[in-house]
């Protein structure tokens, strides 16, 4: 390889090169899939050594694999993280990070507005483990401070909110967070890097569902935590391959590191057709609120994301309320809108070259208590929509036949 100097190299250079694997024995461009689950040794005192710790080889495919290890590197260089860990799923990384770094006896704090299924664990699984948490508005500070307890030892967020798009400063969070001896994580699936590096604004942790952006093509599911060499090798050796055996198969591995080459020219085109759709969307009648944070209407949100988010870029997904509209409920106009879009796929994932859109209340938060739904701001009419790679103009015109038809 190539003695690249990744310090003064732009993004799209570090996602194709940072961590590449070097393969010696046939010279393969491509990073190779190393398809097996284990590893055979010259002799007995070489399994020794590797089963010890002291020669860096792989010992069995739940503890590594070379595969894995170059797609760990490049997250781990697009984040500006010492190391990465992958996962099976975003719920792998998710879980792997709050059962290592949490345990019996320990407060949290989660934002209340979070993905369903991380909302469940924190609600309904955690506090068979002894972990107690307090859910609240990330983006009210004072709120946040009052919160604190003598045992708390996280503060959980995603850096924009799912659904409702909230943006949480992170800088002004962990600064409190750390004056506590807490720490931060955040989910930053909704805006990868270039869009968003949480660690370099004062997070300890940073996750994502690498299913959606980072891979973008709609066929993998897989997860990932970054941060200090430390916090990672810890989650990994008590959660990922132990607690939770949430290892990435290498062949997922080799489908998110072909996608990552091309994220950063993704994330332009997401940003940019979200952007567009946006403003579209604020200015139709069948609908009363838009949600987006390049949207000046947004207030705070508009204001922090401006702040943390690289300029020119921003998340692709854009959430937005509808109206009652001609004798019809909010819910009943978002049903309809929904199923007479002919482009966005009726779906729940989302980061993909194709748009998908969905109803929240009904599909990904179907499942948080009506209380919990009320206290994050998710209405019934609330819609979720994943603005993909398509020409926007023939987004556009869809949007205009299916608004046709309300």
């Amino acid at each position: 390889m190539h003695d690249i100097d990744f310090s003064k190299v732009g993004f799209s250079t570090l996602a194709i090169h940072a961590g590449a694997y070097d393969d010696k024995a046939y010279g393969a461009e491509a990073t190779p899939i190393y398809q097996t689950s284990t590893y055979t040794f010259e002799n007995l005192d070489e399994a020794e050594a590797v089963f010890r710790g002291e020669v860096p080889k792989y010992g069995y495919g739940r503890h590594g694999n070379p595969t894995t290890a170059t797609l760990e590197r490049k997250v781990a260089a697009l984040e500006g993280a010492e190391a990465a860990a992958v996962t099976s799923s975003g719920m792998g990384a998710v879980s792997s990070v709050l059962l290592g770094e949490l345990g019996c006896g320990d407060h949290m704090i989660c934002a209340d507005t979070v993905y369903g299924c991380t909302d469940k664990v924190v609600r309904e699984y955690l506090p068979t483990f002894g972990i107690e948490t307090t859910m609240l508005d990330t983006t009210d500070l004072e709120a946040l401070e009052a919160a604190f307890k003598p045992n708390t030892k996280m503060v959980y967020f995603e850096a924009v909110a799912n659904p409702t798009l909230r943006v949480t400063d992170i800088a002004a969070v962990a600064e409190i967070a750390h004056k506590h001896g807490a720490i931060v994580v955040v989910d930053n699936t909704f805006t990868p890097p270039p869009v968003c590096q949480p660690l370099k604004l004062g997070a300890d942790l940073v996750l994502h569902s690498m299913t959606k952006y980072i891979n973008g093509h709609g066929d993998v599911i897989a997860g990932v935590v970054a941060g200090s060499k430390a916090r990672v090798s810890a989650i990994v050796s008590k959660c990922v391959g132990k607690l939770t055996g949430s290892e990435l198969a290498p062949i997922a591995s080799y489908m998110v590191i072909r996608g990552l080459k091309t994220l950063d020219i993704r994330m332009k085109v997401h940003s940019a057709n979200a952007m567009r759709m946006a403003e579209y969307l604020e200015k139709q009648p069948y609908i009363k609120a838009v949600y987006h944070p390049t949207l000046p209407s947004n207030g705070k949100n508009y204001e922090v994301a401006k702040k943390q988010f690289r300029e020119g870029y921003c998340t692709g997904m854009i959430t937005f309320e509808t109206a009652e509209y001609k004798g019809m409920s909010e819910y009943e106009v978002a049903r309809k809108l929904i199923d007479s879009l002919q482009i966005p796929g009726l779906g729940v994932s989302l980061g993909g070259s194709d748009s998908l859109i969905q109803l929240p209340t009904a599909m990904t938060h179907a499942k948080v208590p009506v209380e919990g739904k009320k206290a994050a701001g998710i209405t019934d009419g609330m819609v979720r929509f994943s603005v993909g790679l398509e020409n926007v103009e023939d987004l556009i015109a869809d949007f205009e036949q299916a608004a046709a038809k309300l």
